[in-house]
């Protein structure tokens, strides 16, 4: 089996070695997958991906990354980036939830969700997905997909996915992770193969601006509370003390703190009234 490399940071060299490192990982798991081409004028999709033990399942598909638990039966977190020009793709075609025919071992399943009051919450929006028919029917596999709050689903958290867009459309490019957080485990499980509730959901972005970087971070409770965008953001810093993981880790050392130390209201088009007091 290949290992991953998790190395804090990446020389250019290093960002190569990982996506071919990334790539021979899922081709020696399952079916051998399109790694979508990076955009001319961005460093590409690996900016976005956290750092992760090589243990971990790690599943490349044509838009998006996945790190898929078999025991909790959702994905440890999802990475993919987005460009303007993508917000504009137009497949559409219809929603089919199924298993990843090409995984081995444990999945959940639609029989799971069936019935059990959770909907079958996206990571990586199939709205962003929208430029490849591939990407879009692959964003319905189950490895890609949590059971979120009916409310939150289809609203606090569905505006934290239009307001990726309207930034891809802003910046040219928005690299994302987003992921379910256990804590308490208040909701329990699921469905017959027991899969596991999150109490809540992550989500952090990292935006290129005046020749450096911008991020901000969102945290969602897995409930119906109301929890506008402006009022749950934090920073990045915030975020990984709380998941205990390092999220945006091949930024350099040199940009890295101050980027994820601090959220700029005014780059994610938030009013500073509005805003969780710091």
């Amino acid at each position: 089996m290949t290992k991953v490399p998790t190395n804090r940071i990446l020389t250019p060299k290093g960002r190569v070695l990982l996506a071919i490192a990334l790539l021979s990982y899922s081709m020696a798991c399952c079916q051998p997958r399109t790694v979508r081409p990076s955009n001319p004028s961005a460093p590409g999709i690996e900016l976005a991906l956290p750092a992760y033990d090589a243990s971990e399942h790690i599943l490349v598909y044509e838009g998006f990354t996945s790190s898929y638990n078999h025991s909790t039966l959702v994905p440890n977190w999802v990475a993919y980036d987005i460009t303007s020009e993508e917000t504009q793709g137009e497949y559409t075609s219809g929603s089919n939830f199924s298993r990843d025919p090409h995984l081995k071992g444990r999945q959940a399943s639609r029989e799971d969700y069936s019935h059990s009051g959770w909907d079958k919450g996206h990571m990586a929006p199939k709205a962003d997905l929208k430029w490849s028919e591939k990407a879009w029917w692959e964003s319905h596999y189950f490895t890609n997909i949590c059971p979120q709050d009916r409310k939150m689903n289809g609203g606090d958290w569905n505006r934290l996915e239009q307001l990726v867009r309207r930034l891809a459309r802003q910046y040219g490019n928005v690299y994302v992770v987003c992921g379910p957080i256990f804590d308490s485990c208040v909701h329990g499980t699921i469905g017959q193969a027991m899969v596991q509730v999150p109490d809540a959901f992550f989500k952090a972005l990292l935006v290129p601006v005046d020749g450096s970087y911008q991020a901000v971070a969102f945290v969602m409770h897995n409930d119906s509370r109301r929890q506008p965008p402006e009022k749950v953001a934090m920073t990045v810093n915030e975020l990984e003390q709380m998941i205990g993981r390092d999220l945006f880790p091949t930024l350099d050392d040199s940009v890295e703190e101050t980027i994820e130390s601090t959220y700029n209201p005014a780059v994610w088009g938030f009013d500073r009234n509005k805003v969780k007091q710091q």
